[in-house]
């Protein structure tokens, strides 16, 4: 059995309208220090997305998604904040953002394996 280390993670919401705080969940991001990961799983519903904001392409979410990712790899693609320290990255990452794309309040746990937690998470929270 292998070590259980501490992780957080906070779920990516997608804020159409930030001024009526509507959202639905797209993603999740989850930091393991211990393990030194920083993972991100998001998908959108292209139905959901329909219905909720009509107005918005889902290109357009599809762009600040993937620069998301890029932050989380530490790709220089990433920018400045792609540059920065793992658990730096996810403190900006999870940090309060009046866009149309957010991350909630971040919250912890314990796992074996931060991948499979990651999964598991976005399975519960994003599917």
């Amino acid at each position: 059995m292998q070590d259980r280390v501490t992780y957080e993670y906070a779920i990516i919401r997608f804020v159409p309208k930030v001024e009526r705080e509507e959202f639905f969940n797209v993603g999740v991001i989850l930091f393991s220090k211990r393990k030194k990961y920083l993972g991100i799983k998001y998908h959108i519903c292209t139905s959901k997305l329909k219905v909720f904001a009509p107005e918005i392409e889902i290109q357009l979410l599809k762009d600040y998604l993937n620069a998301w990712k890029l932050i989380c790899e530490g790709n220089v693609a990433g920018g400045k904040i792609g540059e920065f320290e793992i658990s730096d990255r996810f403190r900006w990452l999870a940090a309060c953002k009046s866009t149309i794309i957010q991350s909630s309040k971040t919250h912890s746990g314990l796992c074996e394996n931060p991948e499979k937690e990651l999964q598991a998470i976005f399975d519960k929270s994003v599917l």
